[in-house]
């Protein structure tokens, strides 16, 4: 597996496996009318695509295949991190998010973390900031605003 650049023609594949592994990885957390508000299977292609390129974004790919992608912005806030529902627990979100965090000097990462999601970022020293109630297409469903402080670099005492 090697991690990449997002490159404009990823999306149709990225967004392919966003809607599968939300209606599959995240549906021991979320309700099917949850999961179709979150990924509806008609996505905003302009507006992916917009963000995806404005963001720092990587993708992990194997053999030409797209296991799994993320983005963060300039500010430290880690808009998406998604791996394929068929390369669940091999590393990949871990060497995403490694890559993501480091790409950016920000006092802190943000996040806003599915159920599912929360305890990867738990283990990865985040913390719970707050529970939030989001509606999506006028369906409730719960997330977790967490945040890291990254390590102190070249700190002098």
């Amino acid at each position: 597996m090697t991690l990449r650049p997002y490159r404009p023609s990823d999306l149709g594949e990225i967004l392919e496996l966003f809607y599968d592994t939300v209606h599959t990885v995240n549906a021991r957390d979320y309700t099917p009318e949850q999961l179709d508000a979150w990924a509806d299977g008609a996505p905003d292609l302009e507006e992916w695509g917009r963000t995806l390129s404005e963001h720092t974004a990587f993708v992990a790919v194997e053999d030409g295949k797209i296991l799994g992608f993320g983005d963060i912005d300039a500010s430290g806030y880690l808009d998406r991190l998604y791996v394929h529902k068929d390369f669940q627990r091999r590393g990949i979100a871990s060497a995403l998010c490694e890559a993501l965090e480091g790409a950016v000097e920000a006092e802190r990462i943000v996040t806003h973390a599915s159920v599912t999601a929360r305890p990867f970022f738990e283990k990865r020293g985040y913390r719970v900031i707050r529970e939030r109630r989001v509606v999506r297409h006028g369906v409730p469903m719960t997330n977790y605003r967490m945040e890291k402080r990254p390590p102190a670099q070249n700190a002098c005492y």
